[in-house]
């Protein structure tokens, strides 16, 4: 029994003796804090005197909840609300702009020198392609459904040039020549440069005066690994004009602006 006291005792949070004036009075009253932050009371009562020894003593633990006793937990500071802030909140403070996305993909004037049937599958074109460099970039690209051979030999060209090489059947893709889709996917033209663009040189968007603000080009893998282009592509579409912008801004060489022959509010890959 005595055991049995001490064990409630050491649960308890606060004692309290008090002077017994009849043998069931609590002569011990304690505190302590229950489940859900209530305040509860627990009293030990003696038993009566017919149930009492000079040896023994035996106490019985009484527990009653009152809200009034209710401990509130302090309200947490601005810093203990900060740091609980979701991760995704925190993304979102540190998402790059669109505009600075862009300026990270190396898209060029290009020319198609020569192209013919990609010889292991129907779908494709293999594209040889002035970009700028010593020697033409190999491309494939799937417009044999939409784009005669005529039509794509000696065409000047919009090409993204720092996707990271791809083998496709049996060919490496260094690159991907830029087109403008309907919805349905069922018309495809390709981005055209303005007459008097130079094969190599890096497009841009905005304004004329924007050209001087290109930052350096990621890398192919880092372009991979960023997922840069697939954050750049759902932003790009053409006016009624049939102008290529990102947003609002449009795609520019030296000589003006990029459009395509006659698809407008169109999506652009």
């Amino acid at each position: 029994m005595m055991a049995a006291a001490r064990m409630a005792f050491a649960s308890c949070g606060r004692v309290h003796l008090l002077l017994p004036s009849s043998p069931s009075t609590p002569i011990l009253a304690r505190t302590r804090v229950g489940c859900g932050g209530i305040a509860k009371s627990i009293s030990f009562l003696a038993p009566s005197s017919a149930a009492r020894s000079t040896k023994h003593a035996a106490l019985f633990c009484s527990c009653t909840s009152s809200s009034s006793d209710a401990v509130v937990a302090p309200a947490p500071t601005q810093s203990a609300v900060e740091e609980k802030k979701p991760a995704a909140v925190a993304e979102e403070k540190s998402e790059v702009p669109v505009g600075e996305l862009a300026g990270l993909l190396d898209i060029r004037v290009g020319r198609v020198v020569k192209a013919w049937l990609h010889p292991e599958a129907d779908t494709l074109y293999v594209e040889e392609v002035d970009v700028g460099e010593e020697q033409p970039r190999t491309i494939c690209s799937g417009l044999v459904k939409y784009l005669s051979l005529d039509q794509l030999q000696d065409s000047n060209v919009i090409v993204l040039a720092n996707l990271k090489p791809r083998n496709m059947r049996g060919i490496k893709s260094n690159g991907m020549l830029m087109c403008a889709s309907d919805a349905s996917h069922e018309s495809v033209e390709l981005l055209t440069p303005p007459e008097g663009s130079v094969p190599g040189e890096r497009v841009w968007f905005g304004s004329e005066d924007d050209k001087s603000l290109q930052s350096e080009p990621a890398t192919g893998n880092q372009v991979q690994k960023k997922k840069i282009w697939e954050s750049v592509q759902p932003h790009l579409k053409t006016t009624d004009n049939c102008t290529a912008v990102l947003g609002e801004h449009p795609m520019r060489t030296s000589a003006g602006k990029v459009f395509c022959k006659s698809l407008q509010g169109a999506g652009v890959s």
